[in-house]
């Protein structure tokens, strides 16, 4: 069966409940340019939800946060693949939120690479070793 390389509505992380669940109980690690903020909760039906947010400190054009933003969902949709496997293998559903904290505009290759390190880790996670 052909791999899904999509990000739908039920994927997406927009609950205000839930974000500030995630904020208020989860964990967060850094690996620059981001901090991921995760939360992992036991539940009868599996799943993966994600978000993402850049400061307006940082970049005070919207045109620039939104951007930051769009390509960041991009390499989530196309690299989650893998860890949405993990987490169907469980009976978890995991949160996430990634919030960039870089500077500057970023490269896309940057990005992509740095989603991909934080996907790695979140796997690492996500399946308790035995």
């Amino acid at each position: 069966m052909a791999k899904e390389f999509t990000l739908g509505k039920s994927e997406r992380l927009k609950s205000r409940k839930l974000i500030d669940e995630l904020f208020n109980e989860g964990r967060s690690f850094v690996q620059a340019p981001f901090r991921v903020y995760y939360k992992l909760s036991e539940t009868n039906k599996p799943g993966l939800q994600f978000g993402v947010g850049v400061s307006t400190k940082n970049f005070k054009k919207a045109v620039d946060r939104n951007r930051i933003k769009r390509q960041m969902r991009e390499a989530y949709r196309l690299q989650k693949n893998q860890l949405s496997e993990a987490i169907g293998s469980t009976s978890r559903q995991l949160n996430l939120f990634f919030i960039y904290t870089g500077k500057e505009l970023p490269d896309y290759q940057e990005l992509f690479a740095k989603t991909g390190k934080i996907l790695n880790r979140l796997i690492d996670i996500a399946i308790p070793k035995t």
